[in-house]
């Protein structure tokens, strides 16, 4: 089996942790600030975990078993 390259825009965008879970940022949080609420900018901080089937295809898109 020839080795599988992996996925350069998930590798920059999402990180997995030594348990597995798979993290990823929240959207809608790069631009257009001005007219979201305080609150709705807190919320949108921090990482988000990603689950099930999703988790599963960014975990082969980089490689990880």
């Amino acid at each position: 089996m020839p080795k599988l390259k992996t996925h350069s825009a998930t590798k920059k965008r999402i990180r997995v942790t030594r348990t597995g879970k798979v993290l990823r940022r929240h959207s809608m949080r790069s631009h257009f600030l001005q007219k979201k609420s305080a609150a709705r900018k807190r919320q949108m901080s921090g990482l988000e975990s990603v689950t099930g089937k999703n988790a599963k295809n960014i975990k082969r898109n980089l490689g990880a078993k």
